[in-house]
């Protein structure tokens, strides 16, 4: 009873404030005068408290000016203290921020922080930092000015703001190794724009700013053409002396390769990578446990296997809202329902609500929130059935059964469906594929494969379906085809250069990457990585484990990305 008994006293006590009943205080904001009750305000903040009670209170005193907040501010300060609520909205949040700063009302600091978070984005993210600053919300400083870093090449290149940053902002900015950049190019591009701005003022300042690109990183064609050639670089005697060290530092790197000797310099070390690819279990002789993570920004492979991780083979893996789920799978001889979730922060392993079926082999795959299990192998024969996983209520739940039964397929989603390719279904290797549609539960062959193949690996990449790899019963296959939704065909794209089946693929940086598999006569350690630009693929640097039947998923950036990355030292302050 007692909430609501509290309830209908301050309605009593709010209806009296708006009658002007019994009111002992009146409160003035740009010349706006507000009735209220003392002991009301008391129990809504420290700050009157003070204001009412201590020495310096005139006994006696009714009205009170309160500098520095508007009077619409103040009013729904006024109001939040009867009625706990308070209305927040884009044009006035950061006014009542402000003022609940200055009145030292924690509960309205917190909402309007929450509520500029979930506004983040490119054209106002450095303002949001900036008033995260002024109004000491830490939380809110540190989602700002992270997505700063994750989102800067937008924000460079388009935010208003990114112009009045001050001199000591940018270098902050643009010196940290979490800056998320695919090339160098990108920081003295935004440079460039931040001096041109107010070029009087700013061109003094181009030769501190310079160190702080990795320059050395850079292709050395574009850094002759775009850096060592501008005409602000030319005119600055102390820049000449840096592109030196950059002509200087390309050529070491260049014939030292050993990988973590130019971390220590400035101009070569490489920024952290805005997502790690995990590479997880798998199988040589039996399954291992073994998780390797993918830095892209330095293309090496970091061991990240501790005591606990979960050994298993043939299961299937993926990201969702900061957890790691292992799904199926096959151990010891056992085809697997269980399901497992891992935090890659605390690196803690849970297990929640296991599949309804058995699935080895499983093809697996995210959607709005929702995690998709289907077909595979339960130890006796190949499934056609499917399910859906929902971590808010920890419950799996069949959905309508798929055309074809498969094992050993590969699944996507894009355009709001879920695609599955390829498989075995007991009696042959299949070249058909189909795409779920949640909205009406149901299943729609699409065209098929140029080629049939079990083992594959099925991704969406550059708005088409890739179909990778896999096997033909006879051989691990090179060959790759994509599918264009939009036309429904497929059409041959580049082959890898080295066959595979039951391999890993994930897309990371906007670049495809398939990780160890079989090659046709044992498991590999190699990798490779297309670009769609190019149509090309390229190696990429070997797995520490020789595996197939791996699984792959991207963590985004994380607060611990360091111990996922090749080790850098800390040469940056920590924010």
């Amino acid at each position: 009873m007692e909430p609501e008994i509290l309830s209908q006293s301050f309605k009593i006590f709010n209806d009296l404030r708006l009658k002007g009943a019994l009111c002992d205080v009146e409160f003035v904001a740009n010349g706006v005068n507000f009735k209220a009750h003392k002991i009301i305000m008391c129990g809504c903040s420290s700050y009157f408290e003070t204001l009412f009670t201590s020495g310096w209170n005139v006994k006696g005193k009714r009205e009170y000016v309160i500098p520095g907040i508007s009077s619409e501010a103040l009013g729904l300060i006024i109001e939040y203290a009867y009625t706990h609520t308070v209305p927040i909205t884009v044009d006035n949040v950061e006014s009542l921020l402000t003022a609940a700063d200055q009145l030292d009302i924690p509960e309205i600091l917190q909402t309007c922080s929450d509520f500029l978070e979930d506004q983040l984005c490119a054209d106002n993210c450095i303002g949001i930092c900036r008033i995260a600053d002024v109004c000491y919300c830490p939380k809110l400083h540190q989602s700002a000015f992270r997505f700063i870093l994750e989102n800067f090449t937008e924000v460079a290149s388009t935010s208003e703001e990114f112009l009045e940053l001050s001199l000591p902002q940018l270098c902050d900015i643009i010196e940290r190794d979490e800056l998320n950049v695919r090339q160098e190019d990108v920081v003295f591009d935004a440079i460039l724009r931040w001096v041109m701005h107010e070029p009087a003022s700013r061109k003094a300042h181009i030769s501190m700013l310079l160190p702080k690109v990795r320059m050395a990183r850079m292709n050395i064609e574009d850094f002759m053409r775009t850096v060592k050639n501008n005409d602000l670089v030319k005119a600055s005697e102390e820049c000449r002396v840096i592109i030196s060290e950059v002509l200087k530092s390309i050529y070491e790197l260049e014939i030292n390769v050993p990988p973590y000797s130019d971390f220590q310099n400035p101009l070569t070390r490489p920024r952290l990578p805005s997502a790690i690819l995990l590479a997880t279990g798998g199988s040589t002789d039996s399954p291992v446990n073994g998780i390797e993570a993918y830095d892209t920004r330095v293309d090496r492979w970091l061991d990240v296997t501790q005591e606990g991780d979960i050994p298993c083979a043939y299961h299937g893996v993926v990201y969702l809202k900061g957890f790691v789920y292992y799904i199926g799978g096959c151990y010891d001889g056992t085809c697997l329902n269980t399901v497992s979730k891992f935090n890659p922060i605390t690196r803690t392993w849970h297990q929640v609500a296991p599949m309804l079926s058995r699935r080895c082999e499983v093809s697996v795959a995210t959607l709005d929130g929702y995690i998709y299990a289907m077909g595979g192998f339960d130890g006796h024969g190949d499934l056609k059935t499917a399910e859906r996983y929902d971590p808010e209520t920890n419950k799996w739940s069949l959905i309508k059964p798929m055309n074809d039964w498969r094992s050993d397929a590969s699944a996507t989603t894009i355009h709001g469906k879920v695609y599955i390719c390829g498989g075995f279904n007991g009696i042959e290797f299949l070249s058909t594929a189909e795409c779920y549609d949640p909205l009406t539960d149901q299943w729609t062959t699409i065209a098929p494969m140029r080629t049939a193949r079990h083992g594959l690996g099925v991704i969406a990449f550059n708005d088409k379906i890739y179909a990778v790899g896999g096997s033909n019963g006879l051989e691990s296959l090179q060959c790759v085809e994509a599918y264009d939704p939009l036309t429904d065909r497929w059409r041959a794209m580049a082959p890898m250069f080295t066959p595979r089946c039951n391999f890993g693929i994930e897309v990371v940086d906007d670049l495809l990457f398939v990780v160890g598999g079989f090659d046709g006569f044992k498991s590999t350690t190699k990798v490779e990585c297309y670009d769609a630009e190019t149509g090309s693929w390229y190696r990429a640097h070997d797995m520490g484990i020789p595996r197939s039947g791996l699984s792959c998923c991207v963590v985004p950036a994380l607060p611990s990305i360091v111990e996922y990355a090749a080790p850098r030292e800390s040469l940056m302050s920590t924010q």
